[in-house]
């Protein structure tokens, strides 16, 4: 998935931010990978250190522990979830990326991600997903089957922040900054409903009922949402684009994530087809409010993640696997105060740590490159390297780097130009 979103993010990018961008959905593999083996998994599913807030970050460090004592399930090792978990942590932080295209330092944005995966990340994964001490999944009780909460509503309002504190692209919006690849995005977007099903449906950690369920909703409300954000556009601009379809997809996909296990096929379309208009909608808020959000990620993952997550409280019905009634299904309103509760938590807790991570990365390295390098394109800037080669004069590649043609050509004979 997160080379998918490489592809997706790096595919909407100028051609001349492409390699910053992928780099960025890249680093993340790197450096959330690395502190996830040494303390995060430990800081999400360690013990308590009271209230469901924290693990315990020394409990597993380096996950010797769990060599030495030989910790397996019946059904999964312990070691298959460390690794299954770990590509929420590093997907997450891959996903904040795509709202600090061409312009944030990659220093910058590698300190940046190592302290948001640890301050932010990682105890919100042991609030929501740590099914027997966080206090999201224990003491509140509310629904989050993949990840609405701990993964998209994260990433969502941790891009608007940073987004903010880094201000706005040089000539956004007056400029038109369209994507230079749509077929790029096409493909990472398809990489990432495959790799989707996995996020879900592998969420119940066996080959069983649960993960058939959440497999079939994941399909549901995806092709829901395509159709939703298409007719959207249809009636607004009166085109249905391919860049819409894309993000139809991970709109749908995002709003099924804590709902997959919730609700039925039928509440999973609904969900989707309202998700992709939503998103649809919400993209353009950017344009009212002014926050540079680059590639959309608050339009498409923090609304849809809203939107899925407090759905459940509409939609869930005891015969999914989750085995709980929304207010549609005779419920009552209760779970909805719950997922709403739990949608609060998580905006105030990320949104207040966010930007003091931010701040302190602008103050210790300065966030953005200078307006000079900005203008030439971040791909020279930050890596030295260009994602395509325009002209033989530039080294790498290979490019003028054969023999010199001969000085005259040989003529063209009245033949050969009839042939």
């Amino acid at each position: 998935m997160t080379p998918g979103v490489a592809l997706f993010y790096g595919g909407q990018a100028r051609s001349k931010s492409v390699l910053n961008m992928m780099m960025m959905c890249f680093s993340s593999l790197g450096v959330v990978g690395v502190l996830w083996i040494l303390f995060g998994y430990s800081m999400a599913f360690g013990p308590d250190l009271g209230g469901g807030l924290l693990g315990n970050p020394f409990a597993y460090f380096g996950l010797t522990s769990i060599l030495a004592n030989d910790q397996a399930t019946e059904t999964l090792p312990q070691l298959a979830f460390v690794s299954f978990q770990a590509m929420f942590a590093i997907l997450t932080v891959a996903l904040i990326a795509g709202a600090a295209a061409d312009r944030m330092r990659f220093g910058a944005w590698i300190l940046f991600s190592g302290l948001w995966a640890t301050l932010v990340y990682f105890p919100i994964a042991h609030w929501v997903f740590d099914l027997e001490q966080g206090w999201i999944a224990t003491g509140l009780g509310a629904l989050d089957f993949a990840g609405g909460t701990a993964v998209h509503i994260n990433a969502g309002v941790a891009a608007l922040v940073l987004c903010i504190v880094l201000g706005k692209r040089r000539g956004w919006p007056r400029e038109a900054m369209r994507p230079h690849n749509l077929t790029m995005v096409m493909l990472g977007a398809g990489l990432l409903w495959f790799g989707w099903f996995g996020f879900n449906a592998g969420s119940s950690g066996a080959a069983d009922w649960a993960a058939a369920f959440a497999f079939t909703n994941t399909i549901a409300a995806t092709a829901a949402a395509i159709l939703g954000w298409l007719i959207v556009e249809k009636i607004r601009y009166g085109k249905a684009t391919s860049l819409g379809a894309a993000s139809g997809i991970v709109a749908g996909l995002v709003a099924i994530t804590p709902a997959c296990a919730a609700v039925s096929p039928l509440g999973a379309l609904a969900i989707g087809v309202i998700a992709g208009a939503l998103s649809a909608y919400a993209v353009g808020w950017k344009y009212k409010l002014g926050f540079d959000d680059s590639f959309d990620v608050v339009g498409v993952h923090l609304v849809a993640g809203l939107w899925g997550t407090i759905a459940i409280g509409l939609f869930a019905t005891d015969i999914a696997p989750d085995e709980t009634n929304g207010l549609f299904y005779g419920g009552g309103a209760a779970q909805l105060g719950i997922q709403t509760v739990a949608v609060l938590a998580t905006i105030a807790y990320c949104a207040v740590v966010t930007a003091i991570i931010a701040l302190v990365v602008k103050a210790v390295l300065g966030l953005r490159i200078d307006d000079e390098a900005e203008q030439a394109g971040i791909d020279e800037a930050e890596h030295a390297e260009t994602g395509y080669e325009f002209s033989g004069l530039r080294g790498g590649g290979g490019l003028g780097s054969g023999p010199k043609p001969s000085v005259a050509a040989a003529p063209t004979t009245p033949a050969k130009q009839e042939a």
